[in-house]
């Protein structure tokens, strides 16, 4: 046996847990879904094969599907440049050379870390309208809030404000990018007489392009799968105003027990997600700079 072979069959005998997991638990499943998609079955009985009938009752007869898909575009949309903007604006403050400001980046960076069900329990206690929080806070100042997740025109929105909660993580991939940035720039663009509004627009903001692109490819994938703070919130509640795709598609496949209908939604969720992913990649030439 070749010393280049031993290096390669040692390198694959170390991985070979991970293929394993991979192939059982990630591989075998994703290609079983195809398959499913394209029958009726409900675990109890052998599926049974049914052509694109689930796509088809999907499109063009499931109300609730179209509700689910709507609003997690419209949580998508929001939520996403919304995000991104408050990363980019708190990274650009702590980014500052002030006495103490690796103290503050903790600070701001702890909550990512908190553990979504801890978070998402802390949040139905602040949003609670009798004894949370932010409505005693409103109260203090004569304002009545509303049912924050029980009103079908704020629950969703308080979702959006909950996940401002967690901007803290792309905050530190921002800074990373500032870091990056070299200081010869800055030093170039002050001698030319650039004030500091031109050397954030002109310099500071084109070359966070790529980390912004990153940011925003990662967030619209995870936000058109969002789930968990919805699922212990509200359940889909109130009026179906938090119904999201991700939940639709669980309630199918373990309330309902239909799995082929559910398979058929999770390759429509992985295909709209292709197309969205492609279709950013194709507009990055015309806004995200690489080097200087």
């Amino acid at each position: 046996m070749s010393p280049k072979l031993r290096r390669e069959l040692t390198g694959l005998a170390f991985i070979s847990p991970w293929l394993i997991g991979f192939i059982v638990f990630t591989g075998l499943p994703f290609l079983r879904s195809i398959q499913l998609s394209f029958t009726r079955y409900d675990i109890v009985r052998p599926p049974k094969f049914v052509g694109l009938a689930n796509y088809q009752s999907l499109i063009f007869d499931d109300q609730v599907f179209r509700n689910a898909a709507v609003v997690t575009l419209k949580f998508a949309i929001i939520s996403v440049p919304l995000g991104i903007f408050c990363g980019v604006i708190l990274a650009l403050l702590l980014n500052a050379n002030v006495r103490g400001i690796s103290v503050y980046r903790t600070v701001f960076f702890l909550p990512s870390i908190v553990p979504t069900v801890a978070t998402t329990a802390i949040f139905s206690w602040i949003l609670n309208p009798q004894i949370g929080l932010v409505n005693g806070l409103l109260a203090k100042c004569g304002v009545t809030g509303p049912a924050w997740l029980g009103d079908p025109k704020w629950a969703l929105w308080s979702l959006m404000f909950m996940g401002l909660w967690g901007v803290g993580n792309s905050m530190v991939i921002y800074l990373a990018g500032l870091k990056d940035i070299p200081n010869y720039l800055y030093e170039a663009a002050i001698v030319d007489g650039a004030s500091p509004a031109k050397r954030l627009f002109k310099i500071t903001l084109p070359m966070l392009t790529p980390v912004i692109f990153f940011n925003l490819v990662m967030g619209v994938i995870g936000s058109l799968q969002y789930f968990t703070q919805a699922y212990i919130m509200t359940n889909g509640g109130p009026e179906d105003s938090t119904r999201f795709y991700a939940l639709y598609l669980f309630d199918r496949a373990w309330r309902y027990a239909d799995m082929g209908y559910a398979s058929a939604m999770a390759w429509v969720l992985f295909l709209a997600i292709v197309v969205l992913t492609s279709a950013l990649f194709g507009t990055q030439k015309r806004w995200v700079h690489y080097g200087s």
